[in-house]
């Protein structure tokens, strides 16, 4: 079996490290230094690989081969825990096919958080120290964050009934399905794949949350 490269972006602070693929969506772990933060992308692929196939792609979880292409210094946003850093990647220009990709991806990731949320129950197991929120503030807080990352794309939403959640997420969408040259989206920070790698790893990342902390044991 040939061996499917993996392309990442590792960012660094002295307390935190990011390592995110640069060419899946969402597919992003973190931890205190590079090399758990790579064991950690390499043991959630069997929960990305099912949100890619959703969206129309093929993910073969047997003999990823990491490649960082870049190495890059982390800010505040990746010492909180936040794939924070653009990669020169991240502005490489993005055809009709790779747009299309990228907003299949988000779209799927939105849809493996309802299903999760949906098989949830209200109140999520806790952690060691009695803390983090129950579903319905998970899910809130995805939303919230959702609507300062379209503001970030030059877009103000107010997403506070399931009608404007919708519109404002057709709206991310449609940008995220434009071809691009690699410039940040609206004259501001953003390019496209970062964008969409930002808000897919948002989502994934407070969906498998719940999935963890609705277990037993979890938390």
């Amino acid at each position: 079996m040939s061996p499917t490269p993996v392309r990442v972006l590792v960012e660094t602070t002295p307390k935190r490290a990011f390592v995110s693929a640069l060419d899946w969506p969402g597919w992003s772990r973190g931890a205190r230094a590079e090399e758990a933060a790579v064991e950690a992308l390499l043991a959630v692929a069997p929960r990305y690989t099912p949100v890619a196939a959703a969206a129309g792609y093929s993910l073969d979880v047997d003999g990823l081969v990491i490649e960082v292409t870049e190495r890059l210094g982390g800010d505040a946003g990746t010492a909180f825990g936040v794939p924070a850093i653009v990669a020169a990647a991240d502005r490489e220009p993005v055809e009709a096919a790779a747009a299309h990709r990228q907003a299949a991806i988000v779209e799927a990731a939105w849809a493996e958080l309802d299903r999760i949320a949906a098989a949830a129950p209200e109140e999520l197991r806790k952690g060691p120290r009695g803390g983090g929120r129950d579903r319905s503030k998970v899910v809130r807080h995805v939303v919230e964050a959702e609507a300062a990352y379209a503001a970030a794309m030059g877009r103000k939403h107010r997403p506070d009934d399931p009608a404007a959640l919708a519109a404002m997420r057709a709206d991310i969408l449609h940008i995220l399905r434009q071809p691009s040259d690699g410039s940040s989206i609206a004259g501001r920070r953003w390019p496209p794949r970062y964008a969409a790698r930002r808000i897919a790893w948002h989502v994934l990342d407070h969906a498998w949350e719940i999935e963890d902390r609705s277990e037993p044991g979890a938390g």
